[in-house]
């Protein structure tokens, strides 16, 4: 394992480094990126305001070279997520700088993707993104289909789905060993990963705007969102392809039981169609959109998916997140910091849309909490309910500078503490389908139930590696450590960009 992760850091950084003395753009901004904060005047003096000065290893840093034009990125897509498995595939980065005066934020970009992850997930994603097209409005459109064939899910409310990881984990540990089980002592298909895993179909188109309402910093966003998801059990044989009998998933997964106890209501279980208006308002005073050292971003988040718009189950729903940059040492040393709160107007959501966190611009709606985009260290979306709020804070390191290639290049270390819970739990009743209710079945339930402990915070640690390009392209390897086992043993992650 420790080769592979080595060799896939090694593709990334020498792929980029290597690469045609354009092509430093060659993924998307950081995750959640929105707005420019670079005023036209500042982005017009950046060549001339930079100056030379000693690292912190008395290298000196050299000005910025400002980029122009179009920079086009084709590159073999790498990464990995513990979560997800190996992610493998091809994108394209198209970034236009026009004559320069907005670097590093760009005029417009493109960008499309095809990938896959080796646990059976594939993304293919298209958008493009543009300040330019419409006086005074960025524009973002975008589309995606995510597919998803054991998608993990760990239930609703956190602690109270009780997650078997001392089972799970002891039996992967026998499958590596090649322990042979006797016929009266076989894996019990809940302490098997694929209890953990449903299948699921998602495709997606977004048409986001947004514009200023005061100084560049204060900002108004509109958008629609449209989506349809099919929900399914995963399919045994695909699961099974390939393992010992004796390892081979049989019986239901905790997806089929939820279903079968009425906690996923009928209508609901295939899922449905999303159709929602958004509305938002936006705070930005960060000095770069990607790698910011300093400034205030802060988003509030309102979305109806009324019935007349032709969602399916109908939900409205609302978001508010705050982040915070404080430069220790000017331009080597932040602390950041980002709290999400994510709610439900009324009583009820649809199931298969508890796990996104309301987002608007340039990316698409995050899922969490828990993984490598919203609390690192936890199981993929481990926490689902109808209000939730999650935490971020960490170090972020530039301990050196320098151009490399006609590149801009820093190196960076990190240390994060995440963490979030339930603050509104969805409903668990017990509510089978009429004629269905067998004692057998309500002992079942009644048995995982009280396997499930009261909901406190859900926390992990951890730290990371970056390399940073240009201020857009970065490299990060990270690693997070839950402080409790029902949200996992750890999880290693190597991707693009910050978390926030």
């Amino acid at each position: 394992m420790k080769r592979k992760i080595v060799l896939l850091f090694a593709c990334l950084s020498v792929g980029v480094l290597s690469a045609q003395e354009d092509m430093h753009d060659l993924a998307p901004l950081a995750e959640d990126t929105l707005v420019s904060t670079v005023s036209k005047k500042e982005a017009s003096t950046l060549d001339s305001t930079v100056t030379e000065k000693k690292g912190l290893f008395g290298h000196k840093n050299k000005k910025d070279i400002i980029k122009k034009g179009f920079s086009f990125g084709p590159l073999p897509m790498v990464a990995f997520d513990q979560d997800r498995g190996l992610q493998y595939g091809a994108l394209l980065n198209i970034y236009d700088f026009g004559d320069g005066s907005t670097y590093p934020q760009p005029r417009q970009q493109w960008y499309l993707e095809a990938s896959a992850y080796t646990k059976g997930g594939q993304k293919y994603i298209v958008t493009y993104d543009t300040r330019h097209l419409i006086p005074y409005v960025r524009m973002s459109l975008a589309g995606n289909v995510m597919i998803e064939k054991a998608l993990d899910f760990y239930g609703f409310n956190g602690y109270q789905s009780f997650y078997d990881f001392d089972n799970v984990t002891a039996l992967k540990k026998d499958q590596k060993a090649g322990d042979v089980y006797s016929s009266t002592n076989l894996p019990n298909p809940e302490h098997m990963t694929a209890f953990y895993r449903v299948d699921r179909l998602v495709p997606t188109f977004k048409a986001d705007f947004s514009g200023n309402i005061w100084d560049h910093k204060l900002l108004w966003e509109a958008g629609y969102h449209f989506s349809w998801f099919r929900m399914r059990s995963i399919d045994q044989d695909r699961v099974n392809k390939g393992k010992d009998s004796v390892y081979m998933f049989s019986g239901q997964t905790l997806f089929d039981k939820y279903k079968d106890w009425g906690v996923i209501p009928a209508d609901e279980a295939d899922g449905g169609f999303s159709s929602a208006l958004r509305l938002g308002l936006v705070y930005d005073t960060r000095d770069y959109e990607a790698a910011p050292n300093r400034g205030i971003w802060a988003d509030v988040h309102a979305m109806i998916a009324p019935k007349f718009l032709g969602t399916t189950h109908p939900y409205y729903r609302y978001s508010a997140t705050f982040r915070q940059y404080v430069p220790i040492v000017k331009d080597q040393l932040t602390f950041a910091y980002r709290v999400v709160y994510q709610g439900t107007m009324g009583n009820s959501a649809p199931y298969y849309v508890l796990p996104y966190i309301t987002n608007m611009g340039l990316n698409f709606d995050r899922e969490g909490f828990g993984g490598y985009r919203s609390t690192r260290g936890l199981l993929f979306c481990r926490l689902q309910g109808l209000d939730l709020v999650s935490w971020n804070s960490e170090f972020r390191w530039k301990f050196v500078k320098f151009p490399l290639l006609n590149q801009n290049v820093a190196l960076g270390l990190s240390a994060f503490f995440d963490g979030g819970m339930v603050t509104r739990p969805y409903d668990m009743s017990y509510n089978p389908a009429p004629g269905t209710d067998t004692p057998a079945l309500r002992d079942a339930y009644n048995l995982y139930m009280s396997k499930g402990t009261k909901e406190t915070p859900h926390m992990a640690a951890g730290g990371g590696f970056r390399i940073i390009i240009n201020h857009n392209f970065i490299v990060a390897v990270e690693y997070g450590m839950p402080f409790n086992h029902q949200d996992g043993g750890g999880s290693l992650y190597i991707n693009t960009g910050y978390l926030f």
